[in-house]
């Protein structure tokens, strides 16, 4: 257990480099910025905004990229019909040629289906929704998320000492949503509804030697779902990296694929966390650990949903 100065400290915020002050954050927008320090994700930092002109400059860099990346699909396709017709004409020269095989992981952009295009948008609408405390809709999800953790359990009320126990830093949870949005609450929600059994585990942390400074669960899930986003290039026009094209394609199958996804990466974080050992100040090497892990799985070419994913395995119901 932690002492008393020690609880103090992680409350305001000294050991992680935060201010401390409290921020009114129901007017932000959705997925800004992680919580647990000042770590980035992805590497090397970037700045946005420092000049009009630097902006222009990388619009027209994004659209020519675009284009550029859309002209290469169009020869792949081109170039698969074409095989497609040699390969099936019984030709002798389809017999001569060897087979010929386009993968999509190679291929950094892809034509999406109508359905997978409605999927992603429907996803980023809901990125860009950011948790305001004053909506009954947002009060009643917070609710919910509790009833979900802690069953039988009263509901406290929306500002009370008894959130932390479920791993928000403070007695408000609203002002941890800085950099989660209103979708990070939806991801814990349906990680509770999905896999309960793995959501108890982890929110009591039954699993394994736990360290005496435990990363904190509420605010943990956000770090994960701004990580996700991050990763997977959601907060750009069109994914374009091996594991956003993946992931577009995990979206045709399955439209909750983020949310599995979420779950995987929680548990698989989880994971992490026990096997190096860590403690608090660990969280941020943990998570980019856990990043790195999943990259990997989504780049491997039997996986064709979610349910592929070698660490999908570690949920249980």
């Amino acid at each position: 257990m932690l002492s008393g100065n020690l609880r103090r400290r992680l409350h305001h915020g000294d050991l992680d480099g935060r201010r401390n002050e409290h921020v009114d954050t129901s007017g932000t927008d959705g997925l800004n910025e992680p919580l647990l320090g000042t770590y980035s994700y992805d590497e090397p930092t970037k700045e946005y905004g420092d000049t009009r002109q630097q902006d222009i400059w990388d619009d027209r860099k994004k659209e020519q990229l675009h284009w550029a990346q859309l002209f290469c699909n169009l020869v792949a396709q081109w170039g698969q019909w074409l095989a497609n017709i040699i390969h099936n004409s019984g030709s002798v020269l389809g017999r001569m040629l060897p087979p010929i095989s386009f993968s999509g992981q190679d291929n950094l952009s892809l034509l999406l289906s109508p359905l997978q295009e409605e999927r992603l948008r429907n996803l980023k609408q809901r990125l860009g929704i950011p948790f305001d405390s004053a909506r009954v809709d947002h009060q009643d999800a917070l609710r919910q998320l509790w009833r979900l953790a802690y069953p039988g359990r009263q509901v406290p009320p929306l500002k009370s000492e008894l959130w932390k126990e479920m791993g928000w830093q403070g007695s408000d949870p609203s002002t941890d949503f800085r950099g989660g949005g209103f979708v990070s609450l939806e991801n814990l929600i349906f990680f509770a509804k999905t896999y309960p059994d793995s959501f108890q585990g982890l929110l009591h942390k039954r699993d394994g030697r736990r360290a005496e400074w435990e990363y904190p669960f509420a605010v943990a899930g956000i770090n994960i779902s701004f990580m996700l986003v991050q990763m997977l290039g959601l907060e750009l026009g069109r994914p374009s990296s091996k594991a956003g094209i993946c992931f577009i394609k995990l979206l045709g199958e399955d439209e909750m694929a983020f949310d599995n996804l979420y779950c995987i990466a929680f548990q698989m974080m989880d994971a992490q966390w026990l096997a190096k050992r860590a403690s608090y100040m660990e969280f941020n090497e943990v998570l980019k650990a856990t990043r790195t892990q999943l990259e990997r799985e989504l780049s491997l070419d039997d996986v064709f949903s979610v349910r592929d994913l070698p660490a999908y395995n570690m949920l249980t119901r």
